[in-house]
């Protein structure tokens, strides 16, 4: 059977570009070679455009965007022609490349947003992972709460301020629910501008932090308990990983701590009664459907002390270095990393 190209999209124009540098990496170098021929697609923080033919150690590091190895490249518009047009330099032959699928491994906005999604929809390129509507959803914390909330789900109590609300809309929040509590930019990842406020003096530089991610910025009560993840792929027929939980000594899971584990920790499986386990697997799968999840996707959630769980968020393009969460949880469930991979694009391509 003929390679099929894999168009492997990284980096891009957002403050996630050096974790989605780190997760490329380790996709192209985890697929496997003799069904899939990786075609790496670079985003400048800029946002040019550079097919990368080097050494892929040269993503990791982020010394890739070089007159050497890197060429402006663009994708064809046109639904019946899935090409990759190259644009080597004055003088120079324009050439093409066939694309078969896409793998966006672009973390936040610009990349696990939607907008990208939607690009290759519109260009008819099948799409490795979740689509423009899901992607958009998941992505925006305030309206992937409300959905999941009206299918029967529990929610963390919150507030949604734009720019121009005042910020006495917060104080009252704050009070009426109290401390300590989280301000997050609605549409951010790796938890960017997120400050788990202590107390009231606090709030307003939170806030300001967050809207300095996002033109929105929500508020949310405090669960008490500890998170656990489900790592899920497929469409039709869903695959769940082992659940694994988020151990804390302080604090809240914040961008030090999700890339060094500084002072937390992970366990895979959770440490959670097979009852329980069930029950989490069953309302991760729910979470999916509803929000229109396709291919693969994390969903996060906290378990309270009294057994009871509360959505948190899904995560559409999880980290996908080889230590990361979701190769994590489906490596516990006896999928290598290889396989798994293999698995998402088998049913990029699935008719």
């Amino acid at each position: 059977m003929s390679k099929l190209n894999v168009l492997v999209f990284f980096g891009g124009c957002s403050s996630e570009y050096e974790v989605s540098l780190e997760s490329a990496y380790a996709v192209i170098e985890h697929l496997d070679k003799t069904r899939y021929r990786p075609l790496p697609l670079g985003i400048t923080m800029d946002g040019r455009w550079l097919y990368f033919k080097g050494d892929i150690k040269k993503i990791k590091n982020n010394t890739w965007a070089n007159e050497t190895d890197a060429i402006p490249a663009f994708l064809s518009p046109e639904r019946v022609d899935h090409r990759l047009l190259l644009f080597p330099g004055p003088g120079e032959t324009p050439k093409s490349i066939p694309v078969d699928l896409a793998f966006p491994i672009l973390h936040g906005k610009n990349g696990e947003d939607g907008t990208l999604q939607g690009l290759l929809e519109l260009f008819g390129i099948p799409l490795a992972g979740c689509g423009t509507l899901a992607s958009a959803l998941a992505m925006d914390k305030d309206r992937a709460h409300r959905l999941v909330q009206a299918a029967g789900i529990q929610v963390p109590k919150s507030i949604l301020l734009h720019s121009y609300d005042s910020l006495s809309h917060a104080l009252s929040f704050a009070l009426e629910t109290g401390f300590p509590l989280y301000v997050k930019p609605v549409r951010s990842g790796s938890s960017y501008g997120i400050t788990r406020v202590e107390k009231l003096e606090e709030l307003s530089d939170a806030v300001s932090l967050a809207f300095h991610y996002d033109s929105q910025v929500i508020l949310e009560e405090n669960i008490e308990g500890f998170e656990v993840g489900c790592a899920i792929l497929g469409t039709e027929q869903l695959i769940t990983g082992e659940l694994d939980e988020i151990e804390l000594s302080e604090g809240f899971f914040n961008y030090t701590e999700k890339y060094t584990l500084k002072t937390s920790s992970i366990h895979v499986p959770a440490r959670i009664d097979r009852s329980l386990s069930v029950k989490l697997k069953e309302t991760a799968k729910t979470i999916y459907q509803v929000l229109g999840c396709s291919v693969f996707a994390r969903v996060d959630m906290f378990l309270t002390p009294e057994g009871n769980i509360v959505f948190n968020e899904v995560n559409t393009i999880p980290g996908f270095t080889e230590h990361s969460r979701y190769p994590g949880m489906m490596k516990a469930a006896g999928y290598s990393f290889s396989q798994v991979l293999d698995q998402i694009l088998r049913l990029a391509v699935k008719p």
